[in-house]
């Protein structure tokens, strides 16, 4: 029997109170392993009406300024007008740093990592920062192998902001959220049922002043400026019985930390597959490569986007779970929900054979350390909005599917080590 039902997930803008902590947290993870690539990493921030503190526990020999860190990236993401309730010209920033705990730091420094290249005696030795479980996951739902509804709802967060930052619909603030729900039928996306934007405005929009005038002239504009051009490229479509829906409450004039407060690592959900998969719980932004919440995460997408990318699951989902001081994870689990083309114990051993999962491995197959310095000072700060996985718009090392090819040749070789237990 057929089965119809629906499945929504929801983004946010850069400017939203959550987002604005998390790319203040990353900003100054870049600037810290741009000077010192073995800076030990895990950055806080709070931010109300105009307050930032930016707290947590750092260990590095980099010499950054804080405060200007944080005024730098609130003024790129659109908050330079003190009317607004937060600006990075006026708010406070207040710095409450610690060193991390040498008892955490223990279990990470048990090898020399000085060099570029670990032998395998050193990756054996450098163990996970904390314990934890991690998920990975990819689908063939769209050309970046992401669900469909969190795809939808960041690509219509991020051509929010950019129609407000060109000027192309210059009322718009900062704050924003999004949402789209899919129609799904047996699985596969068929349909587009609703469509939310909720988004920051001017209390007038020119010589409109009317409430309902100006809602209406938000809702018309984003569906031509936002809305069709999201669409333009992507087979399914709204139709007729798609439900439109803009600032629902009537209006959204007071937003950002303004109307509510932030907190790093409060959008988890939204970071990875907008409620799709499931999540091990732990936040990314403002953490180190050390730390496994992190590093494994991204990891585990690289594992099941090269499985669903060589054409053996359509889905496929990756645990792995973590020791401290630990370096090999403590258990690795594959899931494919019914589309694997091969057993899930072969895909396995073909994990474990193919993949290195350690947390030294992760960091050095992804040069986590160095990016930073490499791209100009900013790397994990452009993840921290929008998204972390199937980004299209940047280039980042776990979204490669280099390894597809290997894992459909190491099926048909004779006498297969894809059935070996490693």
């Amino acid at each position: 029997m057929s089965r119809r039902y629906l499945f929504t997930s929801e983004s946010v803008t850069e400017g939203h109170p959550d987002k604005i902590c998390d790319q203040i947290s990353d900003t100054i993870l870049d600037a810290l392993l741009s000077q010192d690539d073995r800076s030990r990493v895990a950055a806080e921030v709070v931010v109300n009406t105009g307050l930032v503190l930016i707290t947590g526990e750092i260990t590095s020999n980099a010499h950054v300024n804080f405060v200007d860190l944080a005024r730098k990236k609130i003024a790129e993401i659109g908050y330079i007008d003190a009317d607004n309730g937060f600006s990075a010209n006026s708010c406070a920033v207040l710095v409450a740093i610690d060193e991390q705990s040498p008892d955490i730091a223990n279990g990470v420094n048990k090898a020399h990592e000085s060099r570029e290249m670990l032998s395998e005696d050193e990756l054996d030795k450098i163990g996970a920062g904390d314990q934890g479980l991690m998920f990975g996951y990819a689908c063939n739902e769209t050309p970046e192998l992401m669900p469909m509804p969190i795809s939808l709802a960041h690509r219509i967060s991020r051509r929010l902001a950019a129609v407000r930052k060109t000027g192309q619909l210059p009322y718009l603030r900062p704050d924003g959220k999004t949402q789209v729900t899919v129609i799904y039928e047996d699985g596969r996306p068929v349909g587009i049922d609703t469509i939310l934007i909720s988004t920051q405005h001017t209390e007038t929009i020119g010589e409109i002043k009317d409430g309902a005038a100006v809602q209406a002239k938000i809702k018309e504009d984003l569906w031509e400026a936002v809305v069709q051009p999201v669409f333009a490229d992507i087979n399914i479509k709204p139709d007729s019985n798609t439900r439109y829906l803009v600032n629902p409450t009537g209006k959204f004039v007071i937003g950002g930390p303004q109307g509510d407060s932030g907190l790093t690592g409060r959008k988890i959900i939204i970071d990875t597959y907008g409620g799709y998969s499931r999540h091990g719980g732990g936040a990314f932004s403002g953490k180190d490569p050390t730390k496994v919440d992190r590093s494994a995460s991204y990891a585990c997408r690289y594992v099941a986007k090269n499985i669903v990318a060589a054409g053996l699951a359509d889905k496929c989902e990756v645990q792995v779970s973590y020791a401290i001081g630990v370096a090999r994870p403590v258990s690795i689990m594959v899931e494919t929900f019914g589309t694997g083309k091969v057993e899930e114990e072969v895909l396995l051993n073909l994990v474990q054979q193919h993949f290195d999962l350690r947390p030294a491995g992760i960091i050095q197959t992804f040069n986590l350390r160095r990016l930073s310095a490499e791209r100009g000072g900013r790397f994990y700060q452009d993840v921290a909005a929008y998204g972390h996985f199937g980004r299209t718009d940047l280039n980042l090392p776990w979204e490669n599917t280099d390894k597809a090819a290997l894992l459909r040749e190491a099926l048909v070789q004779p006498r297969s080590t894809a059935a070996v237990s490693s």
